[in-house]
């Protein structure tokens, strides 16, 4: 296993002061990055580890914050703040673009070979960040699949990879096709994995809190959904073998 360092990164974002959780891989040279978002309560060790995760196999990784360092695993809290958040694009990209401000100021990265991959409210912001014309090599987005300003998808200059669960109430199939109607149209790369059976979040683990319904924990899917990240960035923005050496 490939020693990594890690660093909590202090920053402002939507009238917050965000704690963002930075991982580096060995060495000084400069490698791909990914910007990582959680789900919409917000980030935790379960994006964490993921960030660990994406160093070790040679990405300099990003998983940033949505509510200025609070985990909001109270349903009703939450709510009250994704759901004007997720309806506001522009409040979305502002978040976003804090992070990545963050991520491109790291010496460490190749600041032309950069993904962002997020869960949930995370993935919508990942989505945005397209929308509004970054420069990414490719998006990723589980269970994050809003149709804010679908006029605006034609700007998206990368692969979209999607995946949803079958059983998601939260991303119903109205909403799936939306999505994908959305990036047909406007011409993007895109495509969509549906997760038979799983439920909205399958890809958490299980939490010591109160969660909304329709909301559960499918453990193969949950592993099939990382390796389908894994396997777009390594499509899109790979990391050579001498670098992982």
């Amino acid at each position: 296993m490939t020693t990594i360092t890690t660093r909590t990164v202090e920053y402002p974002a939507d009238g917050l002061t965000m704690l963002g959780h930075l991982a580096l891989p060995a060495g000084t040279d400069r490698r791909p990055a990914v910007l990582l978002g959680p789900e919409g309560t917000g980030l935790s060790d379960v994006e964490r580890r993921r960030a660990d995760a994406l160093a070790e196999l040679g990405y300099v990784a990003l998983a940033f914050d949505l509510h200025g360092g609070r985990y909001l695993g109270d349903p009703e809290e939450m709510l009250a703040r994704c759901m004007p958040l997720l309806a506001d694009p522009d409040r979305m990209r502002g978040i976003g673009h804090a992070a990545l401000d963050v991520l491109r100021a790291e010496p460490r990265i190749d600041p032309d070979r950069i993904a962002a991959v997020g869960y949930g409210t995370g993935g919508a912001i990942a989505l945005e960040l397209g929308r509004d014309g970054v420069n990414l090599r490719a998006i990723g987005t589980v269970n994050g699949l809003t149709t804010g300003r679908p006029d605006e998808a034609a700007r998206i200059r990368c692969p979209v990879w999607a995946g949803v669960g079958s059983e998601d109430p939260i991303m119903p199939p109205v909403q799936r096709d939306a999505f994908t109607a959305e990036m047909q149209a406007a011409g993007v790369d895109w495509r969509l994995v549906v997760y038979g059976g799983a439920l909205h979040a399958f890809h958490h683990p299980p939490v010591d809190h109160t969660v909304r319904p329709g909301v559960g924990y499918h453990p193969q899917h949950a592993q099939r959904a990382w390796r389908d990240v894994v396997d777009l960035l390594a499509e899109c923005l790979p990391v050579t073998e001498d670098l992982r050496a």
